[in-house]
């Protein structure tokens, strides 16, 4: 799993790293050289530029073609033995700090992150998952299965073991998801939702906090453990709360008088040969839904598709409608289909733009 560190400045480390060994390098390589050609013109001051650059270059790399400028006195051989092994050494510095640099494996994940950088900067309209938790990891793995792209932020690189195998196509930012850097490294000002799903509740109403100033657009879920707490997350920004207890206490309760719709959803939701989930889908403004009826939507046309109600704008719920019925802007169809089938109606009421055909 590759995954990028915005704010460890371990980036930023590496290329000026390599930069300085490959820089100092060939300036000591370029200086040894300038030095055996001032060297050899003082020997011989009639051999002019050209021939005191082919000695020095021949004298460097140990070729041998002979000697262009005569070595016949004691200074002249110390000079070209001094010029040798200056050489040698430099040349020796460059290959071992180049052979190093590759072997600890700096460079490709230098290349690795900015590879990654480039790709997040692309995303938009993107899904983030704030937390490195299983609860963090659910989510990522459930949005990942619809087809919608996400990005998980985790605090630190070693959280990211347990989650190699099951988000492994899902990119990784490393680093504070409080961090306003941290966030936009992710893309939040890009991004549709974000859930913040930390382990502190504090910690959440800070992610949320900074995600609203960064992004008024986005929605933002957040989890907390404390339901004491909602009033302020809501106040900072969250446009939806959910409290891991009082989800389990539903499902317990509904597990004792409902077993058979929980077994349904369950397997809903584990079957990945169908991948059936319940979708939604926003009527916008100016698409060419506006206005039509149910039945002038065709959603017969995608047979994975079972239409189950509509909620109105004034937040009313209409279930089962029926098919003579008229949607209208900010309107909300609730149906069960596949991601794909998701997918296809949000690009024919215009809400997703088709992607290009590949």
């Amino acid at each position: 799993m590759d995954y990028y560190e915005p704010t460890a400045k371990e980036f930023e480390q590496d290329m000026l790293d390599l930069r300085v060994r490959l820089l100092s390098a060939l300036g000591l390589l370029l200086a040894v050289t300038v030095i055996g050609i001032i060297g050899f013109s003082v020997i011989d001051p009639s051999a002019g530029v050209i021939r005191s650059f082919f000695m020095t270059a021949i004298t460097l790399t140990t070729v041998g073609y002979g000697e262009e400028i005569p070595i016949d006195t004691d200074g002249a051989r110390i000079f070209t033995a001094v010029l040798i092994l200056a050489g040698m050494g430099s040349t020796l510095y460059f290959v071992s700090a180049g052979t190093a640099f590759l072997l600890e494996g700096q460079l490709g994940h230098v290349f690795r992150r900015k590879r990654m950088q480039r790709d997040l900067e692309r995303l938009e309209g993107h899904m983030i998952v704030c937390g490195s938790g299983q609860t963090a990891l659910y989510a990522a793995r459930e949005l990942s299965r619809i087809e919608r792209p996400v990005v998980l932020i985790a605090r630190t690189s070693s959280e990211l073991d347990h989650l190699r195998a099951d988000v492994s196509t899902v990119p990784v930012v490393v680093g504070d998801p409080t961090d306003d850097d941290v966030l936009r490294a992710a893309g939040v000002e890009r991004a549709s939702g974000i859930i913040a799903c930390a382990e502190a509740d504090n910690e959440n109403v800070v992610i949320t906090l900074t995600a609203r100033q960064l992004n008024p657009r986005i929605r933002i879920v957040a989890r907390l453990q404390d339901v004491d707490h909602e009033s302020k997350v809501r106040k900072v920004g969250a446009n939806a709360v959910v409290s891991p207890q009082h989800i389990g206490g539903l499902r317990l309760a509904s597990e004792l008088v409902r077993p058979a719709v929980v077994d349904f959803l369950d397997e809903m939701l584990r079957d990945r040969d169908r991948n059936l989930r319940l979708e939604e889908v926003r009527i916008p403004s100016g698409g060419d839904a506006d206005g039509k009826s149910i039945q002038d939507l065709q959603l017969e046309d995608l047979p994975g598709v079972l239409l189950l109600a509509v909620r109105a704008t004034d937040g009313t719920w209409e279930y089962n409608p029926p098919r003579r019925r008229v949607v209208e802007v900010g309107e909300v169809l609730i149906f069960m289909g596949t991601p794909a089938d998701s997918r296809e109606l949000r690009v024919r009421f215009g809400t997703e733009v088709a992607s290009p055909p590949a």
